[in-house]
C-alpha cells in the first residue's frame, strides 16, 4: 500500500494575535511561488501567528490547518540553526521546497518497495544507476555491487510511487531535517524526501504524489 505522509503527533500550537513589542520571526519578501501554494488552502489557515513566550518572539507560520499541521514554503536556502529553530518551535510541521531552483536536480528510475522483506539483507547503492549490495559482503570489506539484473533481485516489483534520484549540487542542511520534506517541481506531482537507513551509508529517495492529493490531506 502506497504510504502516507508521517507527521508527528504532538501537543499542537496555540494561535497568537500580533502583538506590540514582538520580534516577528521567518517572514521574508514573498514570490509567485510561494503566493500559489498558499492561495491553494483557505484564508483561514494562511499566515497563523503564533508567540514565543520565552524568547518574546512572534512566528507566523506560511499555513497551519486545523489537524494541528504547519506547511512552511521555503523558495531559498536555509541555515541549520534556523532549520532547527522551527522544527523546535511547529511540533508538526512539513517543509515544501522549491525545488525548480535546485541545481543537478533529476528524478531517476521507480524502485522497489523499499520495505520488501526480500531486500531486507541488502543496502541499495547511492549511484544513478539502480543497484544494491549484500550486508554481508559489506560486513566482510568485500561489497559486491548488483544490478537488478541480477538473479538474486531481478524479481522484485517495481513501485509507481518510490524513485532514485540524483542531486548533483544538494543543500545539505536539508538531509539534517527531522521533519518531513515536501520538493516541488512544477506540474501536478509534488516528491516527499526520504531515507532508507541501511548499514553502508543511508539511502535518499522520493515518494511521488500528486500536488492535488497532498493539498487535499489538510483541506477536508
Amino acid at each position: 500500500m502506497e504510504p502516507s505522509i508521517f507527521t508527528p503527533n504532538n501537543q499542537p500550537l496555540k494561535e497568537s494575535p500580533v502583538e506590540k513589542g514582538k520580534t516577528l520571526r521567518n517572514y521574508y519578501g514573498e514570490t509567485e511561488w510561494h503566493r500559489n501554494w498558499k492561495e491553494a488552502f483557505p484564508q483561514a489557515f494562511r499566515e497563523v501567528s503564533f508567540s514565543d513566550l520565552t524568547l518574546g518572539e512572534l512566528h507566523r507560520a506560511d499555513v497551519h490547518t486545523p489537524c494541528g499541521t504547519t506547511l512552511e514554503f521555503q523558495n531559498s536556502p536555509i541555515c541549520l540553526e534556523e532549520l532547527k529553530s522551527r522544527e523546535a518551535f511547529y511540533p508538526k510541521l512539513i517543509w515544501i521546497l522549491n525545488g525548480k531552483k535546485f541545481k543537478g536536480f533529476r528524478v531517476l528510475k521507480n524502485l522497489p518497495d523499499v520495505d520488501d522483506p526480500r531486500i531486507a539483507d541488502y543496502d541499495f547503492c547511492n549511484t544513478d544507476n539502480l543497484s544494491m549490495i549484500r550486508k554481508t559482503d559489506f560486513l566482510q570489506g568485500r561489497p559486491r555491487v548488483l544490478s537488478f539484473r541480477h538473479p538474486e533481485l531481478n524479481k522484485l516489483p517495481l513501485t509507481s510511487y518510490y524513485y532514485s534520484f540524483c542531486w548533483k549540487h544538494p543543500h545539505k542542511v536539508w538531509y539534517q531535517a527531522k521533519n518531513p520534506i515536501v520538493v516541488d517541481l512544477g506540474g501536478h506531482f509534488v516528491y516527499q524526501l526520504k531515507q532508507r537507513k541501511q548499514l553502508s551509508e543511508d539511502y535518499p529517495y522520493l515518494h511521488i504524489m500528486t500536488r492535488k492529493s497532498f493539498i487535499e490531506q489538510y483541506v477536508r
